[in-house]
Protein backbone atom coordinates (compact mmCIF):
# COMPACT_ATOMS: atom_id res chain seq x y z
CA UNK A 1 0.00 0.00 0.00
CA UNK A 2 1.47 3.49 -1.27
CA UNK A 3 0.00 7.40 0.06
CA UNK A 4 -1.39 7.46 -4.06
CA UNK A 5 -3.61 4.54 -3.52
CA UNK A 6 -4.65 6.62 -0.34
CA UNK A 7 -4.95 9.43 -1.95
CA UNK A 8 -6.97 8.11 -4.74
CA UNK A 9 -9.37 6.16 -2.43
CA UNK A 10 -9.75 9.46 -0.20
CA UNK A 11 -10.42 11.46 -3.52
CA UNK A 12 -12.97 8.71 -4.93
CA UNK A 13 -15.01 8.66 -1.64
CA UNK A 14 -14.82 12.58 -1.21
CA UNK A 15 -16.13 13.54 -4.67
CA UNK A 16 -18.37 10.44 -5.03
CA UNK A 17 -16.76 9.24 -8.36
CA UNK A 18 -14.07 7.71 -10.19
CA UNK A 19 -14.17 10.37 -12.95
CA UNK A 20 -14.21 13.10 -10.61
CA UNK A 21 -11.88 12.21 -8.27
CA UNK A 22 -9.61 11.87 -11.63
CA UNK A 23 -10.19 15.45 -12.82
CA UNK A 24 -9.23 16.48 -9.00
CA UNK A 25 -6.39 14.78 -9.07
CA UNK A 26 -5.25 15.73 -12.45
CA UNK A 27 -4.72 11.83 -14.10
CA UNK A 28 -6.86 9.74 -16.28
CA UNK A 29 -10.01 7.34 -14.90
CA UNK A 30 -8.12 4.22 -16.25
CA UNK A 31 -5.06 5.43 -13.65
CA UNK A 32 -8.01 5.92 -10.70
CA UNK A 33 -8.85 2.28 -11.64
CA UNK A 34 -5.72 0.83 -11.85
CA UNK A 35 -4.82 1.94 -8.22
CA UNK A 36 -8.00 0.74 -6.86
CA UNK A 37 -7.41 -2.23 -8.60
CA UNK A 38 -3.75 -3.24 -7.31
CA UNK A 39 -5.03 -1.86 -3.80
CA UNK A 40 -7.95 -4.29 -4.09
CA UNK A 41 -5.33 -7.30 -4.74
CA UNK A 42 -2.66 -6.23 -2.10
CA UNK A 43 -5.65 -6.14 0.14
CA UNK A 44 -7.46 -9.18 -1.61
CA UNK A 45 -10.50 -7.41 -0.35
CA UNK A 46 -13.34 -5.75 -2.91
CA UNK A 47 -13.21 -2.23 -1.68
CA UNK A 48 -16.09 -1.16 -4.10
CA UNK A 49 -18.96 -2.90 -5.79
CA UNK A 50 -21.17 -1.34 -8.91
CA UNK A 51 -24.71 -0.62 -7.88
CA UNK A 52 -26.88 0.64 -10.81
CA UNK A 53 -24.34 2.71 -12.55
CA UNK A 54 -22.46 3.53 -9.09
CA UNK A 55 -19.73 2.47 -7.69
CA UNK A 56 -20.08 2.34 -4.27
CA UNK A 57 -17.86 0.92 -1.04
CA UNK A 58 -18.86 -2.96 -0.60
CA UNK A 59 -18.82 -3.88 3.47
CA UNK A 60 -15.29 -4.58 3.09
CA UNK A 61 -14.20 -1.47 2.54
CA UNK A 62 -16.74 0.31 4.81
CA UNK A 63 -15.38 -1.81 7.48
CA UNK A 64 -11.73 -0.56 6.69
CA UNK A 65 -12.51 3.01 5.88
CA UNK A 66 -11.75 4.60 9.62
CA UNK A 67 -8.18 3.30 8.96
CA UNK A 68 -8.04 4.89 5.76
CA UNK A 69 -9.05 7.88 6.64
CA UNK A 70 -6.50 7.52 9.84
CA UNK A 71 -3.58 6.99 7.55
CA UNK A 72 -5.29 10.01 5.13
CA UNK A 73 -5.47 12.56 7.75
CA UNK A 74 -1.50 11.12 9.08
CA UNK A 75 -0.51 11.90 5.24
CA UNK A 76 -2.36 15.48 5.34
CA UNK A 77 -0.24 16.06 8.82
CA UNK A 78 3.18 15.51 7.19
CA UNK A 79 2.44 17.54 4.23
CA UNK A 80 1.77 20.27 6.55
CA UNK A 81 4.78 20.01 8.40
CA UNK A 82 6.36 23.36 8.61
CA UNK A 83 10.27 23.12 7.26
CA UNK A 84 11.47 25.66 9.99
CA UNK A 85 10.38 28.38 8.52
CA UNK A 86 6.89 28.93 8.63
CA UNK A 87 6.00 27.30 5.19
CA UNK A 88 2.65 24.97 5.18
CA UNK A 89 1.62 22.74 2.39
CA UNK A 90 -1.03 20.16 1.81
CA UNK A 91 -4.50 20.77 1.24
CA UNK A 92 -7.03 22.44 3.04
CA UNK A 93 -11.19 22.27 1.84
CA UNK A 94 -13.50 24.33 3.03
CA UNK A 95 -17.16 24.58 1.98
CA UNK A 96 -18.81 28.31 2.62
CA UNK A 97 -22.46 29.57 1.61
CA UNK A 98 -22.62 31.61 -1.08
CA UNK A 99 -23.76 34.79 0.44
CA UNK A 100 -20.49 34.68 2.99
CA UNK A 101 -17.62 33.23 0.53
CA UNK A 102 -18.80 36.50 -1.87
CA UNK A 103 -19.37 39.13 0.74
CA UNK A 104 -17.36 38.32 3.80
CA UNK A 105 -14.56 35.76 3.35
CA UNK A 106 -12.08 37.55 0.78
CA UNK A 107 -9.78 39.53 3.53
CA UNK A 108 -9.12 36.43 5.41
CA UNK A 109 -8.40 33.62 1.78
CA UNK A 110 -6.27 36.68 0.86
CA UNK A 111 -3.95 36.79 4.74
CA UNK A 112 -4.10 32.72 4.17
CA UNK A 113 -2.62 32.83 0.69
CA UNK A 114 0.13 35.09 2.01
CA UNK A 115 0.80 33.22 4.60
CA UNK A 116 0.36 29.99 2.90
CA UNK A 117 1.18 30.22 -0.22
CA UNK A 118 2.22 26.03 -0.91
CA UNK A 119 -1.26 25.29 0.44
CA UNK A 120 -3.72 24.06 -2.02
CA UNK A 121 -7.05 25.59 -1.01
CA UNK A 122 -10.68 24.39 -2.16
CA UNK A 123 -13.30 26.84 -1.48
CA UNK A 124 -16.99 25.45 -2.58
CA UNK A 125 -19.98 27.28 -2.66
CA UNK A 126 -22.72 24.96 -0.96
CA UNK A 127 -26.23 25.17 0.23
CA UNK A 128 -25.51 24.43 3.68
CA UNK A 129 -27.63 21.54 4.14
CA UNK A 130 -25.15 20.43 1.59
CA UNK A 131 -21.91 21.40 3.51
CA UNK A 132 -23.33 19.80 6.81
CA UNK A 133 -24.08 16.83 5.42
CA UNK A 134 -20.57 16.59 3.57
CA UNK A 135 -19.12 17.48 6.50
CA UNK A 136 -20.37 13.90 8.15
CA UNK A 137 -19.31 12.14 5.27
CA UNK A 138 -15.77 13.81 5.71
CA UNK A 139 -15.87 15.41 2.17
CA UNK A 140 -14.19 18.76 3.86
CA UNK A 141 -12.17 19.91 6.53
CA UNK A 142 -14.18 22.98 7.60
CA UNK A 143 -17.79 24.28 7.19
CA UNK A 144 -18.44 28.13 7.03
CA UNK A 145 -22.13 28.98 6.41
CA UNK A 146 -25.72 29.66 8.27
CA UNK A 147 -27.07 27.03 10.67
CA UNK A 148 -29.68 25.45 9.73
CA UNK A 149 -29.89 22.91 12.21
CA UNK A 150 -29.92 18.88 12.59
CA UNK A 151 -26.60 18.75 12.93
CA UNK A 152 -25.47 15.29 14.50
CA UNK A 153 -23.25 15.33 17.59
CA UNK A 154 -19.95 13.67 15.97
CA UNK A 155 -19.68 17.57 14.16
CA UNK A 156 -18.36 20.80 16.09
CA UNK A 157 -20.02 23.67 15.67
CA UNK A 158 -18.54 27.57 16.71
CA UNK A 159 -20.62 30.33 16.74
CA UNK A 160 -19.03 33.10 14.28
CA UNK A 161 -21.77 35.75 14.47
CA UNK A 162 -25.06 36.68 13.25
CA UNK A 163 -27.09 38.26 11.05
CA UNK A 164 -30.38 39.50 9.54
CA UNK A 165 -31.97 39.32 6.28
CA UNK A 166 -33.62 42.18 4.33
CA UNK A 167 -36.84 42.34 1.70
CA UNK A 168 -35.56 44.41 -1.25
CA UNK A 169 -37.19 45.78 -4.49
CA UNK A 170 -36.55 48.38 -7.10
CA UNK A 171 -36.96 52.12 -5.53
CA UNK A 172 -39.00 51.75 -9.71
CA UNK A 173 -41.63 49.23 -7.72
CA UNK A 174 -44.93 51.35 -7.19
CA UNK A 175 -46.05 52.33 -3.47
CA UNK A 176 -49.04 50.69 -3.71
CA UNK A 177 -47.41 46.95 -3.57
CA UNK A 178 -44.46 47.86 -1.41
CA UNK A 179 -46.17 46.64 1.67
CA UNK A 180 -44.98 43.30 2.80
CA UNK A 181 -46.36 42.75 6.01
CA UNK A 182 -50.28 43.44 5.24
CA UNK A 183 -51.44 39.56 5.58
CA UNK A 184 -53.77 38.04 2.70
CA UNK A 185 -52.59 39.90 -0.32
CA UNK A 186 -52.01 38.50 -4.12
CA UNK A 187 -49.25 40.74 -5.73
CA UNK A 188 -48.48 40.65 -9.49
CA UNK A 189 -44.45 41.07 -8.67
CA UNK A 190 -42.06 38.00 -9.09
CA UNK A 191 -40.05 36.20 -5.64
CA UNK A 192 -36.20 36.23 -7.03
CA UNK A 193 -33.77 34.00 -5.03
CA UNK A 194 -31.62 30.62 -5.08
CA UNK A 195 -32.14 27.67 -5.20
CA UNK A 196 -34.88 25.52 -3.27
CA UNK A 197 -32.91 24.99 0.33
CA UNK A 198 -31.04 27.98 0.47
CA UNK A 199 -31.76 29.36 4.13
CA UNK A 200 -32.95 32.45 3.00
CA UNK A 201 -35.28 31.53 0.36
CA UNK A 202 -36.55 28.81 3.48
CA UNK A 203 -37.45 31.69 6.18
CA UNK A 204 -38.97 33.99 3.30
CA UNK A 205 -41.16 31.48 1.69
CA UNK A 206 -42.65 30.32 4.83
CA UNK A 207 -42.77 34.02 6.17
CA UNK A 208 -44.92 34.48 2.92
CA UNK A 209 -47.30 31.34 3.79
CA UNK A 210 -48.08 32.54 7.37
CA UNK A 211 -48.88 35.78 6.20
CA UNK A 212 -50.81 34.19 3.24
CA UNK A 213 -49.16 36.60 0.71
CA UNK A 214 -49.24 35.65 -2.70
CA UNK A 215 -46.90 36.06 -5.10
CA UNK A 216 -47.04 36.04 -9.55
CA UNK A 217 -44.20 34.06 -9.42
CA UNK A 218 -40.39 32.90 -8.14
CA UNK A 219 -38.07 33.04 -10.59
CA UNK A 220 -34.81 31.06 -9.20
CA UNK A 221 -31.11 32.31 -9.79
CA UNK A 222 -28.12 30.75 -8.17
CA UNK A 223 -25.83 33.77 -7.88
CA UNK A 224 -26.33 36.34 -5.40
CA UNK A 225 -25.16 39.41 -7.81
CA UNK A 226 -27.48 38.39 -10.87
CA UNK A 227 -30.12 38.32 -7.92
CA UNK A 228 -29.96 42.01 -7.46
CA UNK A 229 -29.52 43.06 -10.78
CA UNK A 230 -32.44 41.66 -11.96
CA UNK A 231 -34.31 42.93 -8.78
CA UNK A 232 -33.07 46.07 -9.18
CA UNK A 233 -34.65 46.26 -12.98
CA UNK A 234 -37.92 44.37 -12.54
CA UNK A 235 -40.67 44.21 -10.58
CA UNK A 236 -40.03 41.94 -8.16
CA UNK A 237 -38.25 41.53 -4.81
CA UNK A 238 -35.60 39.50 -2.85
CA UNK A 239 -34.96 38.29 0.48
CA UNK A 240 -31.01 38.26 1.35
CA UNK A 241 -28.37 38.91 4.31
CA UNK A 242 -28.40 42.86 4.66
CA UNK A 243 -24.83 42.85 4.73
CA UNK A 244 -25.06 41.37 0.96
CA UNK A 245 -27.43 44.44 -0.01
CA UNK A 246 -26.04 47.21 2.28
CA UNK A 247 -24.28 48.98 -0.51
CA UNK A 248 -27.28 48.86 -3.32
CA UNK A 249 -29.51 50.28 -0.63
CA UNK A 250 -27.28 53.49 0.77
CA UNK A 251 -27.10 54.15 -3.18
CA UNK A 252 -31.08 53.90 -3.68
CA UNK A 253 -29.96 50.63 -6.36
CA UNK A 254 -32.60 48.86 -3.98
CA UNK A 255 -35.34 49.73 -1.42
CA UNK A 256 -35.84 48.09 1.73
CA UNK A 257 -39.55 46.77 2.30
CA UNK A 258 -40.08 46.60 6.24
CA UNK A 259 -41.33 43.35 7.54
CA UNK A 260 -41.27 41.95 10.31
CA UNK A 261 -39.36 39.15 9.44
CA UNK A 262 -35.89 41.07 9.13
CA UNK A 263 -35.50 41.57 12.40
CA UNK A 264 -35.13 37.78 13.15
CA UNK A 265 -31.69 36.67 13.35
CA UNK A 266 -29.90 34.17 11.44
CA UNK A 267 -26.62 32.55 13.23
CA UNK A 268 -23.53 32.34 11.16
CA UNK A 269 -21.11 29.03 12.26
CA UNK A 270 -17.97 27.09 11.92
CA UNK A 271 -18.20 23.30 11.45
CA UNK A 272 -15.78 20.70 12.00
CA UNK A 273 -16.23 16.95 12.49
CA UNK A 274 -14.81 15.70 16.06
CA UNK A 275 -13.56 12.88 14.92
CA UNK A 276 -10.78 13.98 12.99
CA UNK A 277 -7.80 16.30 13.93
CA UNK A 278 -6.96 19.30 12.02
CA UNK A 279 -3.97 20.30 10.32
CA UNK A 280 -1.66 23.62 10.58
CA UNK A 281 -3.60 24.55 7.55
CA UNK A 282 -7.26 24.15 8.87
CA UNK A 283 -5.88 25.54 12.64
CA UNK A 284 -4.65 28.74 10.54
CA UNK A 285 -7.26 29.78 8.89
CA UNK A 286 -9.59 28.71 11.79
CA UNK A 287 -7.38 31.39 14.04
CA UNK A 288 -7.44 34.25 10.99
CA UNK A 289 -11.29 33.91 10.67
CA UNK A 290 -11.64 35.09 14.53
CA UNK A 291 -8.57 37.60 14.13
CA UNK A 292 -10.07 39.35 11.24
CA UNK A 293 -12.96 40.23 13.24
CA UNK A 294 -15.53 39.71 10.51
CA UNK A 295 -17.77 37.43 12.51
CA UNK A 296 -17.14 38.78 15.98
CA UNK A 297 -20.07 41.15 16.34
CA UNK A 298 -23.46 40.77 15.65
CA UNK A 299 -22.99 41.67 11.35
CA UNK A 300 -25.71 43.84 10.15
Amino acid sequence: MDTQSIAVITAILTEGSFQIAAQRLNCSQSTITFQVRRLENELSLPLFERIGRHMVLSRAGKDILPHMQAIAQAMQEIREYSDGQGHLAGELRLAVAESLLACKLAPVITRFMEKAPDVRLELHSRNCHDIRNDLVAGRYDMGIYYDVGGHPHCLDLTTLGETSGVIAASPALSPAIRDMSTPHQCKEISFITSEARSVYRERMEAYLRAQDIRLRNTVELWNIEAIKQCVARTPSITFLPRFAVDRELQEGQLLELPAALSRDPIRIICVRHRNRRPGAAERLFHQMLVDEGIFSQKIR
